[in-house]
């Protein structure tokens, strides 16, 4: 059962590649489109650095951090000792997630960021960023709520 959670993990890599190559192959740098007016939109950015663009031009460090994290993500997926379906799942998203920017930064040298919230304030992020976000909240709910139980 657990080659179907490394299947998800590399379909949503894939699906962040997808969306990746569309919108490097259909919009110009820095253009913007509505998706949905005034809720979300599409602008092509690209980010060699991490949220907010820190750590500029440091892709060594993000390959370290990258490696490890998907080493500490495998090494909780395949312990039997945290088997919850919460903490698998945020793993499962964790890791598509880090994959997914992982290829843009070992292929380009940056990320490619497209997703642009309209109604509030916020980074540009792509649907790599979206999985480790969704995948860490399912993980420290898990944690904070629900590991006790266990």
């Amino acid at each position: 059962m657990q080659i179907v959670g490394l299947v998800i993990a590399a379909l949503i890599a894939a699906a962040d590649q997808a969306l990746k190559y569309y919108i490097v192959t259909n919009y110009r740098f820095g253009e913007v489109h509505d998706v949905m007016p005034g809720l979300f939109s599409f602008t092509y950015i690209q980010n060699n650095g991490a949220a907010w663009n820190i750590l500029s031009g440091k892709m060594w460090f993000f390959y370290v951090v990258s490696s490890v994290a998907i080493t500490v993500v495998l090494y909780y997926y395949f312990n039997k000792k945290y088997s919850h379906w919460m903490f698998k799942s945020g793993l499962v998203l964790v890791l598509g997630g880090i994959i997914g920017n992982l290829i843009d930064r070992l292929h380009l040298k940056y990320v490619i960021d497209m997703i642009q919230l309209d109604f509030v304030q916020f980074n540009i992020f792509n649907l790599a960023d979206a999985a480790i976000t969704v995948g860490v909240i399912l993980i420290f709910s898990y944690l904070l709520f629900i590991e006790r139980e266990d």
